[in-house]
């Protein structure tokens, strides 16, 4: 087998959350272009209608999409019941979801903190416990979850996003403590700054962009494509000996 063959995910269904726009798009997308049929879940997603549907049609790849309201905990059951009914086998599983409210932390309420810590943190964990019953059974399967830099840094006015960013950082690591002996592959990528519609206010702000872009070595935000190449990477073959990493996607803000 050709090293290229072992990015090829030729045969595979993956698990897109959050994927109606922006990274989850490109990571999406990505999985498409490798081979893999996509099922994706956003909260307002169109169905095969949406673009990100589209797209991953237009590589040649089939596409289900459901819409799921992660911070409704028994929408997230009811959409995992029927997922499985629907897709008994799913081999790669992308828990991108996520979401972010700003305020100071003194002044940051229960109600940003447990809609955050329900979205980014535990409809992650709950998620990916179930979908890797049939991962485990198979001995076979990945598992990649979207980290952040304030996995590793604290920011600034959004401390129930960095909390659940931190733990899903820990969470990484728990889960491929436990799964990598059994072929289930656990891992993340963190993106740096980014150029969608969730950063558009950063982009136009003419003191933080400039701020931003003086601390990133590559000179630019980065984009929903920039996370093709780390997507595929994380879904196949070539990171079967990967388990508990972060791959940092930022241009290099975290080496400065």
């Amino acid at each position: 087998m050709s090293v290229l063959d072992w990015f090829k995910l030729d045969g595979k269904t993956a698990l897109v959350t959050g994927c109606r726009r922006g990274i989850g798009r490109g990571m999406a997308e990505a999985l498409a272009e490798a081979g893999a049929d996509v099922i994706g879940v956003s909260a307002q997603m169109e169905g095969g209608e949406s673009e990100v549907g589209k797209a991953v049609c237009a590589a040649g790849r089939r596409f289900w999409g459901y819409a799921c309201d992660f911070s409704d905990r028994k929408s997230l059951y009811a959409f995992i019941e029927k997922v499985k009914a629907e897709h008994p086998v799913v081999d790669i599983l992308f828990n991108n979801a996520g979401t972010i409210l700003r305020t100071p932390a003194a002044e940051h309420p229960d109600e940003f903190w447990d809609r955050i810590i329900e979205i980014n943190l535990n409809s992650q964990f709950i998620l990916a416990r179930e979908m890797s019953k049939g991962m485990l059974a198979r001995h076979s399967g990945k598992i990649v979850f979207t980290a952040s830099l304030l996995t590793f840094q604290g920011g600034i006015t959004v401390p129930g996003y960095a909390a659940s960013k931190a733990g899903i950082g820990s969470l990484i690591k728990a889960l491929a403590n436990e799964w990598a002996s059994q072929g289930v592959n656990v891992n993340g990528i963190a993106p740096g700054y980014i150029a969608t519609d969730v950063t558009d206010a950063l982009q136009k702000d003419p003191v933080r962009n400039p701020a931003i872009l003086s601390r990133i070595p590559a000179g630019r935000w980065g984009t929903p494509e920039d996370f093709k190449g780390a997507a595929v990477f994380l879904a196949s073959k070539a990171s079967d000996y990967v388990n508990g990493e972060i791959l940092v996607v930022d241009g290099g803000w975290m080496g400065r």
